[in-house]
């Protein structure tokens, strides 16, 4: 790719002179990509409204209008968007390096953390303590996916069209159980359908407006000045990033299930996620439901509330949700450890389920990055767009209702008649304090504006302190 030295990128060169102050060297990036890193807290509207404020308004790296353009860009996109905006941003001032550096340094910090919860909860999960902070956790939690449920119906519910898909979308795999990747398949179709059709009444995520003002941004003014030649499409270019990335996704798994046999859990592990990286539309709200119910139901990886457990993990440390998945390739790999230690079966399980996960994230990235220009004001992607994240929104409600019915009710029996399932509690074993816990969390959260974090830390005391009283 004939890539120049990251350290070099942005500087002064031989014919050109630079603006003063619009090199970033490759050390200062690194250490704004470490303290974004560990302060990431908050779930994709916190993470990008932080990388906003640092990147756009205090370091001016980046402008506004090319911030949001990419932030449209990454939306299009399965995975987390935060941590795809980052990688972005990232490539976009150093390079494969930059891109590399700011995506990893995104999920490090939260992937250790997740991984060190993971093994105690696996090692202490029926000590006193660790059943005392996840009974609240969970009953907060539930108020935290609701809330996400009404933040992205309002941005994406606009009209009849919308509201039709998304409880569509929530019929279909709540009652009939169908598969999130063809929710995703069919919204997109319908969108890119109407779109044609009614681009007013299907339209509805829309490029984000642009306020370029008179502020000069580090990069607009390196592109300018055609310092950035990386960000030119070419084919060639295309088809080497698509070749490493696609090895380094699925060389492992097939040297695993020729090793290991393709029913090993590693493989299937494997296989697994690497379908859900490509079908993360939305976010991890969007899949979470679809994750516990193979998890739980079909491959036998975890017990039904420990999805609620690995969700309250992630909620609480810094990196994308959907590292929760870290948390089921390790159980998944903890209860099935062949020969090995089952730590270690764990942690190798952690670590497959992380590396399947976040390779394609890189690769959507340096691959389509580079054609991000002709992507905008594209109406047929933005019809699929609004298609796709109203049907999310019907996912997620699934999601909260899944969660609902698990927290607030100690039995829940399935009923399935004619291709329909019902889930249905026993009214007598309702879990008053899960309830009552789950109330106010609904109220400091709607009614007070409480952030996630202090709702999740009082919860999982008064979880503890009631745990205590009561044993």
């Amino acid at each position: 790719m004939n890539e120049r030295p990251a350290e070099q990128v942005g500087e002064s060169t031989g014919g050109g002179s630079a603006h003063p102050g619009t090199s970033v060297s490759f050390r200062e990036a690194l250490a704004v990509w470490v303290k974004i890193g560990f302060v990431s807290f908050g779930g994709p509207a916190g993470q990008i409204a932080l990388m906003h404020r640092i990147l756009v308004e205090e370091k001016k790296w980046i402008g506004e209008e090319r911030f949001l353009h990419a932030l449209n860009y990454c939306m299009l996109l399965p995975g987390p968007e935060a941590q795809q905006l980052a990688t972005y941003i990232g490539w976009l001032l150093h390079r494969t390096l930059g891109g590399l550096v700011a995506g990893i340094l995104f999920i490090l910090p939260g992937a250790i953390v997740v991984l060190a919860l993971s093994v105690l909860y696996a090692g202490f999960q029926n000590q006193t303590l660790v059943q005392a902070l996840f009974f609240g956790i969970k009953a907060a939690v539930l108020a935290v996916v609701v809330e996400a449920v009404l933040r992205i119906g309002k941005r994406a519910l606009k009209n009849r069209y919308m509201y039709t898909i998304a409880g569509s979308a929530f019929v279909a795999i709540f009652f009939f159980e169908v598969p999130f990747p063809l929710i995703v398949i069919g919204a997109a179709i319908i969108g890119l359908a109407g779109g044609r059709l009614n681009p007013e009444g299907f339209v509805i995520i829309k490029g984000h407006g642009t306020n370029p003002g008179k502020q000069v941004a580090v990069a607009d003014v390196l592109i300018e000045e055609g310092l950035l030649d990386h960000t030119r499409p070419s084919a060639t270019r295309a088809v080497k990033v698509t070749t490493i990335c696609i090895s380094l996704w699925f060389v492992p798994i097939a040297v695993l299930a020729i090793l290991l046999g393709v029913g090993n859990v590693y493989v299937q592990e494997g296989l697994f996620f690497s379908k859900m990286a490509v079908v993360t539309f939305g976010g991890a709200y969007a899949v979470l439901a679809y994750v516990a119910q193979q998890a739980v139901g079909t491959h036998g990886w975890l017990a039904p509330g420990e999805m609620l457990d690995g969700l309250g993990m992630a909620e609480t440390t810094p990196g994308p949700l959907i590292m929760v998945v870290q948390f089921v390739g390790f159980m998944g790999a903890y209860r099935n450890p062949g020969g090995l230690d089952p730590v270690l079966a764990g942690t190798f399980g952690a670590l497959l389920t992380t590396w399947v996960t976040f390779v394609p994230c890189f690769l959507w990235i340096f691959l389509g990055a580079p054609y991000i220009e002709a992507l905008r004001g594209n109406r047929s992607l933005s019809a699929a767009l609004s298609a796709l994240t109203a049907a999310v929104v019907g996912v997620i409600l699934n999601l909260a209702l899944w969660f609902a019915i698990h927290v607030i009710f100690g039995e829940v029996d399935e009923v399935r008649s004619a291709g329909l399932k019902l889930l249905v509690p026993v009214w007598g074993t309702v879990n008053l304090p899960s309830l009552l816990l789950s109330a106010a969390a609904f109220v400091a959260m709607f009614r007070f504006k409480v952030g996630m974090i202090p709702v999740l830390a009082a919860s999982a005391s008064l979880g503890a302190a009631y745990h205590y009283l009561a044993t």
